[in-house]
């Protein structure tokens, strides 16, 4: 399980906060009497799944750690409209002062996992597992690929010393110095440590011969059709584990899944989800001038 660290979180909530807050909150400040205490819950608007959530709180215990929070719904669940995800209790300036930076990592976490989910139920039964990739938001990767977890996905290289991955631009490069495909494949097997795995990018079935004849330990099916995937799977026989990459959809990926690859890689997961729908409700009731 990919987990957050501390200090990673507490620093990209400092900057988030200190972005949001400038000089301070000078609507709250203005009209909300500073003695005024309350609560306010966190209302799931939309189905889907939620991440984040803990982040959230850790947002509003750092703009006042008076603030108290009672998290109903965790990081990985399931979630639908009327559904309160977390309660937040104390001085009303400070949970106003928090909300949107609160709201924003937790929508947006959501946003991936519930995105994440939508892709892996699709492939459900086939044993096929739904990865992400680097097309992160710059500085936010840690909880992206948190949030791809959280809707049931499977992290690819966290960073470029994860794996070697030799995609196009690197046999480009190359091959400008004469090295044909199966030698740059070999030289990566002779020269990484031997506990790196060699990832291949193929975009013919020729390419896929030429990976397997140089002891590549992963094949990624870059942007094939469905029929030279399947033949791709035939011809690789469980010699190699299979990616498959590449103009990937939740209209598609499916029958790419029933080529009998062995996970499938989508950028989409991190670079084109929609937020999900959540808001924070003040509840007048509870209010209280102390």
């Amino acid at each position: 399980m990919l987990r957050l660290p501390e200090e990673y979180v507490s620093i990209l909530i400092e900057t988030a906060l200190k972005e949001d807050l400038g000089r301070g909150d000078i609507t709250s400040n203005t009209l909300i009497p500073c003695e005024l205490q309350g609560k306010a819950s966190i209302l799931i608007k939309e189905e889907g799944v939620i991440a984040g959530i803990e982040v959230a709180k850790a947002v509003f215990l750092r703009t006042d750690p008076s603030l108290k929070t009672q998290i109903q719904i965790k990081d990985g669940t399931s979630v639908k409209p009327g559904d309160e995800a977390m309660e937040v209790s104390g001085n009303v300036r400070s949970i106003l002062s928090a909300e949107r930076v609160a709201l924003n990592f937790l929508q947006r976490m959501s946003g991936i996992a519930s995105t994440t989910a939508k892709y892996v139920s699709q492939v459900q039964g086939l044993g096929v597992d739904i990865a992400d990739t680097r097309k992160t938001t710059p500085g936010l990767r840690l909880l992206e690929k948190y949030a791809v977890r959280m809707g049931g996905g499977r992290n690819h290289r966290l960073d470029l010393s994860d794996a070697i991955l030799i995609k196009d631009n690197h046999f480009a490069a190359l091959r400008t110095l004469g090295m044909s495909f199966k030698e740059i494949i070999a030289k990566a097997k002779s020269d990484a440590p031997s506990e790196i795995k060699i990832e291949a990018e193929a975009t013919t079935i020729q390419e896929v011969k030429e990976s397997l004849e140089a002891g590549a330990d992963i094949i990624m099916l870059d942007n094939m059709n469905i029929h030279d995937m399947t033949r791709a799977v035939e011809l690789i026989a469980g010699r190699a584990e299979v990616e498959a990459s590449g103009g990937i959809n939740l209209n598609n990926v499916r029958a790419v899944a029933e080529t009998g690859v062995d996970y499938i890689s989508v950028g989409a997961l991190t670079h084109s989800y929609k937020a999900l729908d959540i808001s924070l409700e003040l509840e007048p009731q509870t209010f209280v001038l102390i």
